[in-house]
């Protein structure tokens, strides 16, 4: 049963207070995916999942909680006045401010209908498979993934964290990178406003990527919205959001799915997981898969037919983030992790015309916060 909060304990006053807001989502669910409750990306996998793609199973701890969380920990006030003035210009004063309010976040006590829901949505999730399986813990605010603006890799991500405790303490961070010194910078500079902003988080079992990348339903150089450009290295695919590897970069031609241009990158190091220390470890590539693209031509096909699913749906060029899973038999492996909107060509009425190659991750699509922050769940991302 997913538990709830009264709507006026966690939503504006005017809300109707007969309403109840649910504390947790699962993917799966019937709940209407709104941004306002899930924020960008679980509102995402939650329509993604419903319109029948490969979604791994998790669930969404809601923006309810989050606002119950600030609301009855006296935070919000709190928050308000530390950024109330700001001036985005003085560096030193909005890192004091960010790492006072994440340290608050990170230390006040959370309501127990919220931690009790966590719990609950964490079983259930995990009592889908024999054993206990690693999860990811993935920010999804309700100002990211919006075809106006680019927030990616502006809130934490977390991989591979076994365990409730891991996950709980993970969710808190999430919270805080709300208010990291880039975020509330972000926001100064584009007169985004505060008074609207929540945070749900995303809880996903994780996959055992053996290769992984990014789609992008555009060439990423030209703005070319008859092309499909996908970037692709072995392992879990954060190595290629955050750039740290040169991965095989593919535009295919978007209706016959025909190879266009193809650059074979060099993929010297890839994430994989250790199982004996329970975490990814970053493992060098040996030469020959380094030379070898990391697709085949059925696989490549398959991620280039999902992409254009996504786009389908949400009618407008899509990043997607996506990977193949070795527990997985071929033809049922290819997962989908994420889509969101492309913010920087989707804009304009017209593709682009035929222009200069677009370069190996090119699309600025899935960054993250750096792999320090990415790996600390690995230490415990």
């Amino acid at each position: 049963m997913t538990a709830t909060l009264p709507t006026s304990a966690a939503m504006p006053a005017s809300t109707d207070a007969t309403e109840a807001a649910p504390l947790t989502v699962a993917f799966d669910s019937d709940q209407e995916p709104t941004v306002e409750l899930l924020g960008g990306k679980c509102a995402s996998l939650v329509t993604m999942t419903s319109a029948g793609m490969p979604v791994p199973p998790g669930f969404a701890i809601t923006t309810a909680s989050y606002d119950a969380f600030l609301d009855g920990s006296g935070l919000r006030a709190e928050i308000t006045a530390c950024l109330e003035g700001l001036d985005p210009e003085d560096i030193a004063a909005v890192d004091d401010c960010s790492a006072r309010i994440r340290a608050q976040i990170e230390s006040r006590p959370v309501p127990q209908g919220v931690s009790d829901a966590l719990r609950t949505a964490y079983t259930e999730l995990q009592s889908r498979f024999e054993s206990e399986v690693p999860v990811a813990v993935r920010s999804s605010a309700t100002a990211e993934d919006l075809p106006a603006a680019s927030f990616a890799g502006q809130q934490d991500t977390y991989l591979w964290l076994t365990g409730y405790d891991a996950v709980r303490h993970h969710v808190r961070a999430c919270w805080a990178s709300l208010y990291t010194s880039r975020a509330i910078l972000y926001r100064l500079k584009n007169n985004i406003p505060e008074d609207d902003l929540s945070m749900a988080v995303a809880v996903q079992k994780m996959v055992n990527a053996r290769v992984a990348g990014v789609a992008m339903t555009m060439d990423p150089g030209t703005g070319d919205r008859s092309k499909i450009a996908i970037d692709a290295s072995w392992g879990v695919g954060e190595m290629v959001v955050s750039g740290l590897v040169t991965p095989d970069h593919i535009v295919l031609d978007k209706v016959v799915l025909s190879v266009v241009r193809e650059v074979i990158g060099d993929k010297h190091a890839e994430l994989v997981p250790d199982a004996a220390g329970g975490a990814l470890v970053e493992r060098e590539v040996e030469v020959e898969r380094r030379t070898t693209r990391c697709l085949t031509d059925t696989e490549l096909e398959a991620v280039a037919v999902m992409a254009k699913r996504a786009e389908k749906h949400y009618r407008c060029p899509q990043d997607v983030e996506w990977a193949l899973d070795a527990d997985l038999p071929p033809g049922e492996d290819l997962l989908l992790l994420q889509a969101r909107p492309e913010t920087v060509h989707s804009s304009k009425p017209t593709a682009a015309s035929a222009g200069p190659a677009s370069s190996p991750t090119g699309s600025a699509g899935f960054q993250m916060p750096g792999m320090a922050a990415m790996t600390s769940g690995l230490r415990a991302r």
